[in-house]
């Protein structure tokens, strides 16, 4: 079997390198949140709402490899959180060195290059150029409100499949249908 015994800058594979930031301009007093593999979103999450919360205007959260849902799901927390908050979303590939040595006794080592999956999301209170690509407008609140109260929008009810024969009707035969995990009815008569 074969085990790492280096990674280029001393990373391990699924975290994300010091590399230039992919948003051009920001200020310098920007949170930056390098979400990584082992990451507890708990503990991510802490730390940036008790800065954003403070008083700091923009937050970018970045993750490659294995952390790229929790970076998105970091993201996403935050924005349901904070609220009217501009996103700007960038994706990359960077490439990873590995170089693994045999367990086997032997001096063999094997070089591997992988390439993997990089993104940065930036958050911010201040209002972000809407022509940039990746750009998100904050959400508005009114939607949530109203699915909250119970209101369907125009837009909920427009989704719903009509109401039709149910899928089981044609199991006249059947005393029930199993719908899975132990639920069942019967069939109409």
């Amino acid at each position: 079997m074969n085990k790492p015994i280096q990674m280029e800058n001393g990373i391990t594979p699924g975290t994300c390198p010091d590399s230039p930031c992919p948003f051009p301009g920001l200020a310098s007093g920007v949170l930056e949140m390098r979400v990584k593999e082992g990451s507890k979103i708990r503990n991510l999450m802490g730390f940036a709402m008790a800065r954003i919360g403070g008083g700091l205007r923009q937050v970018v959260f970045t993750g490659s490899g294995r952390a790229v849902t929790k970076t998105i799901t970091c993201a996403e927390i935050m924005k349901r959180k904070v609220g009217s908050l501009h996103q700007l979303t960038k994706l990359q590939y960077k490439v990873v060195k590995e170089v693994w040595e045999s367990t086997e006794g032997g001096t063999s080592e094997m070089t591997v290059h992988r390439t993997v999956p990089s993104i940065s999301i930036l958050l911010s209170k201040d209002p972000l150029d809407p022509q940039e690509p990746g750009y998100q407008p904050p959400e508005t609140l009114c939607a949530l409100w109203e699915e909250k109260e119970g209101v369907e929008s125009a837009s909920q009810t427009a989704c719903k499949r009509p109401l039709g024969p149910l899928p089981y009707s044609s199991f006249t035969h059947c005393k029930r249908v199993c719908l899975g995990e132990g639920v069942s009815v019967l069939p109409p008569q």
